[in-house]
């Protein structure tokens, strides 16, 4: 229309539209995947659950054996299965079978899988490859994809069931984790060192991922306490990075993931119980109660990153030497979801108890707190940990206490003499403790940072010599 407004439904304007619109894939996708969220492109929501089957056909990694390899999952970089896989040891043709339910996905979403291949003695993991898929229903045989040249990586198999969102306003929490709740079980990295381990549980860290944090703490999170000593020599003053630096190192080592890891999933109260039992112990005497639940305190945080629940005992020796138990845990984060301790107990308390009763005879329970000096969580939250606890561990009967409630300190100490004078527990190993020819793992750390400090100045001497010689 010579003259005229231009009609914007002419062919004309809509090839145009379109070739800009393909030339710019990345960025309209990521557009509408905004305006979902946004309420505004009525896009739908899907309920997933994806299974993570295997893969075959993986490049031999190492010189000796072949390759231990885990995978890494995401859907939009807004939940990432972080746990990640367990890592199978010593194979090109790894089965895996792990499920992963997140809810509330806009349905134009991306799921993005790297495998790696584990590798204990670098730094870094090696890659082996990675793809994206669409989160579409069906089954799917994928090739993966590997550093320029090295296209053929393999195959991954997944399966993936998409359902409609149930929830009445799915935008509210979107990219909602919900299940399975897996665990892990990490050995701290001193343990080999040891010239008198009479018990595995005190060189021992777990995580475990918890279903619908947001839904019970929702924006909330817990900063580091301004006012605490310890806490202002890791997060205040040029210092602060020294102190820092020591502890996220031996963060490193205790959650590291390799094929020794405990990998499983908690489905019922017997899951819980299990992580819970005593375990294997050198000590005379102790080894009846391999299989029983242990009356011992646990130092947790639940983590504002991933929303891990991180814990070990409080006992735990590699403890020895660091500013702060709970910073340790959370990898120096300034802020955590919540943080202190917690101890199981039978119905109405370890007081009440005895040995004769079998485990299954009695109801158990949780009493959690929020016993931390690094981050001193405010006490008003306290019911939202409650229902948090019980939305994932239906089982227990969960008592959520400040840490300055007088229950509180009678239960927790009756657990401690329970351990004392029936279970064959010493009273140092009640705290961060090591003895005469164990390695701690602040040595370990200060060790390694020596090691690589020296490895970096012959590296630049290396560098000088040869750029001296080019003169």
């Amino acid at each position: 229309m010579p003259g005229g407004r231009r009609n914007p439904f002419s062919v004309t304007r809509i090839v145009d539209a379109l070739e800009h619109a393909k030339s710019n894939a990345k960025e309209v996708a990521q557009v509408t995947k905004a305006l979902a969220e946004a309420k505004l492109g009525h896009i739908p929501f899907v309920d997933l659950e994806i299974q993570f089957i295997g893969a075959s056909g993986l490049p031999k990694m190492d010189v000796v054996g072949s390759a231990d390899p885990y995978f890494v999952a995401d859907i939009d970089e807004k939940i990432t299965y972080v746990f990640s896989s367990a890592v199978k040891g010593d194979t090109l043709a790894p089965v895996w079978n792990e499920i992963w339910r997140v809810k509330n996905v806009p349905a134009v979403a991306d799921l993005h899988v790297q495998v790696l291949d584990k590798d204990d003695d670098a730094p870094h993991d090696d890659y082996i490859g990675k793809f994206k898929t669409s989160i579409n229903n069906g089954t799917a045989e994928v090739e993966l994809q590997g550093p320029l040249f090295r296209k053929d990586r393999g195959t991954f198999w997944l399966k993936i069931e998409s359902t409609p969102s149930i929830d009445k306003d799915p935008s509210v929490f979107p990219y909602l984790f919900d299940g399975p709740i897996r665990f892990s079980r990490h050995y701290s990295p001193t343990v080999g060192m040891l010239t008198n381990l009479d018990d595995e549980r005190l060189y021992s860290t777990w995580k475990m991922y918890l279903r619908g944090v947001p839904l019970f703490f929702r924006d909330k999170h817990q900063g580091w306490n301004r006012s605490y000593k310890a806490a202002q020599s890791i997060f205040q003053g040029p210092a602060s990075i020294v102190v820092r630096s020591g502890i996220q190192a031996g963060h490193r080592m205790l959650y590291a993931r390799n094929a020794r890891n405990l990998f499983g999933v908690i489905d019922e109260f017997s899951d819980v119980a299990q992580l819970l039992h005593a375990g294997k112990s050198t000590r005379p005497g102790v080894s009846q109660f391999e299989h029983r639940i242990k009356p011992a305190v646990y130092t947790y945080i639940i983590s504002s990153e991933d929303d891990s629940f991180r814990f070990s005992e409080t006992g735990a020796a590699f403890f020895v030497d660091f500013a702060s138990k709970h910073a340790l845990h959370s990898n120096c984060a300034e802020s955590v979801r919540y943080s202190g301790e917690f101890h199981p107990r039978p119905k109405g308390g370890w007081a009440a108890f005895s040995d004769d009763i079998q485990d299954h005879e009695v109801e158990w329970e949780l009493v959690i707190d929020n016993n931390s000096g690094t981050y001193a969580p405010d006490k008003m939250f306290l019911p939202e940990l409650k229902e948090l606890l019980e939305y994932n561990f239906p089982g227990f009967g969960i008592y959520a206490w400040d840490r300055e409630d007088p229950k509180l300190e009678e239960s927790r100490e009756a657990c401690r003499e329970y351990a004392l004078k029936h279970r064959g527990v010493k009273t140092h190993e009640l705290q961060p403790y090591a003895a005469s020819g164990e390695e701690t793992l602040s040595h370990r750390v200060s060790v390694g940072a020596q090691q690589l400090g020296e490895a970096g100045r012959r590296i630049f001497e290396s560098v000088t010599r040869n750029n001296a010689g080019n003169l």
